[in-house]
């Protein structure tokens, strides 16, 4: 099963992500930044600013590589 760009699993991410900052990166086991990406996202939006954070996550989920 491929695990690199591209694959199913990032694709679902990514998707993850567009809907919820930083759910993307909890899905692929990244706790930490999943947790950074959402409370981000959530103070930023405050400022309107959040969409930057918000495509940050999908594209950082979409482009994951694992370190093998």
């Amino acid at each position: 099963m491929s695990t690199g760009q591209g694959s199913a699993g990032n694709v679902i991410a990514a998707l993850c992500s567009f809907f919820i900052p930083g759910l993307g990166q909890l899905l692929q086991g990244r706790v930490l930044i999943a947790l950074v990406m959402f409370v981000l996202a959530a103070v930023l939006w405050w400022f309107l600013l959040g969409w930057i954070i918000h495509l940050w996550s999908i594209i950082d989920a979409a482009l994951f590589k694992p370190k093998r």
